[in-house]
């Protein structure tokens, strides 16, 4: 008896080391997935594709009502015009028309200004011979006066034409085309982004909306399986952890197809999921799991659809 003891803890040892090294590891068969939103929520016109189609990147999907969006592109090519047309007015400056009516405006102040002073000279040399009275006098005082702030004005005018447009005025209208353009821009992006196109080749998974829905804005609107192969997102027991790398490789069943498949692990998560560690103690830190993703490899399973549940196994070495 005492030397079939031995025996048994030895054999109890080596079952335990077995059953860890082939533990087996569950989880689902994944694809990468694109999702696309709903940038306007506007009216779906048609659908281009169905579900389960390969398309190729930039390959129309859909096409939502472009029609509030076109009359908001009108308006902002109108502005845009508009801005253009101001900044070119200040650019070029005034008309020679108009110059020459100013300048033909301050000739005609500048001899009315000569016929106010004539006059009151004239009233004031009177004035000194008291034949007029000092009303007579004041009243070709203020004509003179007002005649020379007329020309004066006129002149200030004619320079405001000939010396052009003030630097400031031109460098506002030169930003208010630029802010105008800008909106004339991102208004096309919106537009072309009522046709919605793939990103990347792959295969469309869902499409949750049918032609007459107007979906809420950035609800999404297509799914998109991309990638060259899927991978299998499974989960590691802390106990098995320090015997998985980046780069082992595993042997991964996936249910309902006979023949396993070879898989390599591309990623292990740094943190638990589920229970935090901390939490943790003794026993039950062997809880813990990690998650894990192993990429498949063969042509077949590029054929394979998401969902599946899969077994996954280390690689006897």
């Amino acid at each position: 008896m005492k030397r079939l003891l031995p025996c048994l803890l030895v054999l109890a040892l080596l079952a335990g080391c077995e059953d860890r090294a082939g533990q087996t590891l569950l989880g689902t068969l994944e694809w990468d997935r694109v999702g696309l939103p709903a940038e306007a929520s506007e009216t779906i016109l048609s659908w281009r594709v169905a579900e389960g189609d390969r398309v190729d990147a930039g390959q129309l999907l859909l096409e939502l009502d472009p029609r509030r969006v076109d009359a908001r592109l009108k308006e902002a090519e109108g502005d845009v015009g508009q801005a253009q047309a101001r900044l070119a007015e200040l650019s070029n400056g005034a008309r020679s028309e108009t110059v020459d009516a100013a300048r033909a405006t301050l000739s005609r102040n500048r001899a009315e200004l000569t016929d106010a002073e004539r006059n009151f000279q004239r009233i004031e040399s009177l004035y000194q011979r008291r034949q007029v009275a000092i009303a007579e006098l004041d009243r070709a005082r203020a004509a003179r006066d007002q005649s020379r702030a007329t020309v004066s004005n006129a002149d200030a005018q004619l320079r405001e034409l000939t010396n052009g447009t003030r630097p400031e005025q031109i460098e506002q209208a030169s930003a208010q085309l630029q802010a105008a353009q800008g909106r004339l821009a991102q208004l096309k992006v919106d537009r072309e982004h009522l046709s919605l196109r793939a990103p990347r080749a792959g295969r469309v998974d869902a499409l949750p909306f049918k032609p007459g829905d107007q979906p809420p804005l950035n609800a999404e609107l297509v799914s998109l399986l991309v990638g060259d192969a899927p991978y299998a997102r499974v989960y590691v027991p802390a106990s098995v952890r320090p015997n998985i790398a980046i780069g082992d490789e595993l042997k991964v069943t996936v249910e309902g197809v006979a023949d396993p498949f070879t898989a390599r692990v591309r990623s292990i998560a740094s943190e638990s999921s589920f229970t935090p560690y901390f939490a943790l103690t003794g026993a039950d830190a062997s809880r813990l799991v990690y998650r894990a993703e192993l990429v498949l490899e063969g042509e077949a399973a590029r054929q394979l659809p998401a969902g599946l549940p899969v077994q996954a196994q280390r690689v006897a070495q």
